[in-house]
C-alpha cells in the first residue's frame, strides 16, 4: 500500500456511505492522531486501539445526525506521496471559511490548521474535513 492515510480516509468514507457503526483500520501512530483530532472536533464518536490476530487495529466509531445524515460531508486527502503539499505558518488555508478543518503534520505534532496557526507552525497538509 503506497498511501495508508488515503486508505484510512477511504475506509471512513465507505463506512459512512454504507451506514456502518464503526470501521476497522490497520493502526499506526499517525492514524491514531488523525482519529484523535476527528474525535476532538466532533466528526467521529470515538476510536479505540486493539489487536486482531496479532496485528494492531484502530476501530473508529462513526457519527451520524439525528435523522441518520452523515456528520462528515467531505473527507479528502490533500498531500499525497507523489505530490506533497507543505505550507508556512501564515499560508495555512481555511476550510469553508472556518466551518471545516484541515489536519497538518507539523514539527510540533499532528494538529488542526487552526491550532497550527495559533502556535505558529507550518507543515504538511494531510487532509481536509467538513
Amino acid at each position: 500500500m503506497t498511501d495508508p492515510i488515503a486508505d484510512m480516509l477511504t475506509r471512513i468514507r465507505n463506512g459512512l456511505h454504507a451506514s456502518h457503526d464503526d470501521v476497522n483500520i490497520p493502526r499506526s501512530k499517525l492514524k491514531v492522531e488523525i482519529a484523535r483530532i476527528l474525535q476532538e472536533e466532533g466528526y467521529v464518536r470515538s476510536y479505540r486501539e486493539s489487536a486482531a490476530d496479532g496485528k494492531p487495529l484502530l476501530t473508529v466509531q462513526l457519527k451520524y445526525g439525528p435523522g441518520g445524515e452523515h456528520v462528515i460531508s467531505s473527507l479528502t486527502r490533500v498531500s499525497r506521496p507523489g505530490y506533497r503539499v507543505f505550507v508556512g505558518r501564515g499560508d495555512i488555508p481555511r476550510v469553508l471559511g472556518g466551518l471545516g478543518i484541515n489536519i497538518l503534520s507539523t514539527s510540533g505534532g499532528v494538529m488542526t490548521g487552526r491550532d497550527a496557526r495559533k502556535r505558529g507552525y507550518g507543515g504538511e497538509i494531510l487532509c481536509e474535513v467538513y
